[in-house]
């Protein structure tokens, strides 16, 4: 498969997804969203990749749409315009239900799109000199539609409104107190840093176990109490049936190191 928005590569059970489009920033277009579709559903079906870090060259992780790809998406009609945001809809919907963690490592801005992008991974590290933040899309006219609803969840309604409505640029320092980054880090530590978490996770935790608990995190939010403890007591109990469960059980009982 053939990518020129982006690179892919996997090592040691861990897949790297870098944004590789430096002299645009790593602006989102339709071809970056495409792309970035095709490497993650590589992904989730390539039993080697355990873990995946999202990652970025250049100065930038990803500084929102590119200007070339706004001036053509303003001559769109409503059907155009609709079939873009389904596309990028899907993206980040595929980010946040992969059945695997998703570590982005952000150094400089990642702004609109691209604090969408990152909004979705499951852990954030960022580069305290240099990383920043910002749903800046109510300047341009725009709104950050689809991923409020994933901020939402990461981070809480309040402080979401707030990031959205005011649409300022936030420091590492800042967006870890906000609780939209779990970590800060020398921008020199960054990479290293991405791939001891994602060693931790892999070598650590079931595979099966994390996929089965961010299904849990993407579908019991909103529902009803009653149903969310039924479709949590179902999952509990297809857990116990699985091969890690047993491995896992086996271990503990028997005071083994389980190797996973």
């Amino acid at each position: 498969m053939d990518f020129y928005r982006i690179t892919y590569s996997v090592q040691k059970r861990i897949a790297r997804i870098t944004l590789n489009w430096p002299e645009k920033n790593n602006s989102l277009d339709d071809q970056m969203v495409s792309e970035l579709i095709q490497a993650f559903t590589q992904t989730q079906r390539d039993p080697q990749v355990s873990a995946v870090i999202l990652r970025a060259e250049g100065d930038s992780f990803c500084a929102g749409i590119d200007p070339a790809y706004i001036q053509r998406i303003a001559k769109y009609d409503f059907s155009q315009n609709l079939q873009d945001s389904t596309d990028l809809m899907k993206l980040f919907q595929q980010i946040y239900t992969l059945r695997k963690p998703v570590i982005a490592l952000v150094q400089g801005p990642a702004t609109a799109g691209g604090c969408g992008l990152i909004s979705v991974c499951d852990f954030i590290i960022a580069a305290h000199e240099t990383a920043t933040f910002g749903y800046t899309e109510a300047q341009i006219g725009f709104i950050p539609a689809i991923v409020l609803i994933f901020l939402v969840r990461r981070i809480g309604e309040g402080r979401a409104r707030e990031l959205v409505l005011k649409g300022n640029i936030i420091n590492a320092e800042e967006a870890l107190k906000v609780g939209l980054v779990n970590k800060t880090v020398p921008a020199i530590e960054l990479e290293k840093t991405g791939l001891q978490l994602a060693n931790e996770l892999i070598t650590k935790n079931s595979g099966t176990s994390m996929g089965l608990i961010k299904e849990l995190l993407a579908r019991v939010h909103g529902m009803a109490t009653n149903d969310a403890l039924e479709y949590a007591s179902h999952l509990n109990a297809l857990t116990r049936m699985t091969d890690d469960c047993k491995k896992g059980m086996d271990a503990f009982l028997n005071s083994k190191q389980n190797e996973w």
